[in-house]
């Protein structure tokens, strides 16, 4: 009989009480739960010890960093990476337990992720995104993007068919506040890449992001909360090279389109500044 593989889980913290426990209770059943905490101040922590998880601590250094760091404090070969507002699903914990069980065809596996969409979760015949998330660490690791850092891998990836929960986005509210958050932490990113055609971009690609999403991804199928999450949708995607744009502009320019003697511009958006985050 094959001897199970053992199963890491790696989760990054800072102020997740609300859906921290909803997270750990869906894999309490793993050999070890490893969180890397940025110094919670509410009941992160008391619900990690909970559950058993092994937590350290350290100062945010950035999403992949982080996680990186998060990935390093696993003592197994085979992780599964989870944000502490995701849980997975009965049938997803089935799934990967006997897989477990089985032994791994692949080097690593991608999972769909089933979104709240506000009031609602999404409909189950929308197309949901894959992320890769159960992976053999000895064949990759997680990359340095600012912001949407992910594992990647050397070798075989496949798919899950069960879906991952998503809590992240519970009103308008915040989601606002996140592709707010996001889309200036991707600029910087987006200046090391040197984008150009950035006007026609904010132009054309935003409302061909928002057909994208509702219909071809079937957000219709999520009633209005489905449209006015492609709505934001497109919007993130304008904000993001409308902030590039801003700092291109404030780089030529500085303060000479504004009054005499007005004041400075914000330091991140002064002439040879790329560092803003």
């Amino acid at each position: 009989m094959t001897e199970r593989t053992r199963l890491s889980v790696f989760i990054t913290t800072y102020n997740n009480s609300r859906t921290l426990a909803a997270c750990l209770e869906s894999v309490k059943w793993a050999d070890e739960i490893a969180i890397l905490d940025s110094f919670s101040t509410d009941a992160t922590l008391a619900i990690g010890r909970r559950y058993g998880a092994r937590i350290t601590q350290h100062e945010f250094m950035g999403y992949g960093p982080q996680k990186q760091m998060a990935l390093a404090a696993t003592t197994n070969d085979w992780v599964l990476l989870l944000d502490a507002d995701e849980a997975l699903s009965p049938a997803l914990q089935v799934e990967i337990r006997q897989l477990l069980q089985a032994g791994p065809a692949a080097e690593g596996y991608e999972i769909p992720r089933q979104e709240q969409l506000f009031w609602r979760m999404y409909s189950p015949a929308t197309r949901m995104n894959h992320y890769l998330r159960l992976f053999d660490k000895r064949r990759g690791d997680i990359d340095d993007m600012p912001i949407h850092a992910a594992p990647k891998i050397r070798g075989r990836v496949a798919r899950l068919k069960a879906p991952l929960y998503h809590y992240g986005e519970t009103d308008i509210h915040t989601k606002v506040e996140k592709i707010n958050a996001y889309s200036t932490g991707l600029v910087a990113d987006k200046i090391k890449k040197k984008r150009w055609g950035i006007p026609l971009i904010m132009l054309f690609y935003p409302p061909l992001f928002f057909v994208r999403s509702y219909l071809f991804k079937r957000n219709f199928l999520n009633g209005w909360a489905g449209f006015i999450n492609s709505a934001a949708a497109a919007f993130y995607v304008f904000l993001k090279y409308a902030k590039l744009y801003e700092h291109h502009q404030f780089a030529k320019y500085g303060t000479r389109l504004l009054p005499e003697n007005a004041p400075p511009p914000p330091s991140e958006y002064r002439p040879g500044s790329t560092d803003k985050t």
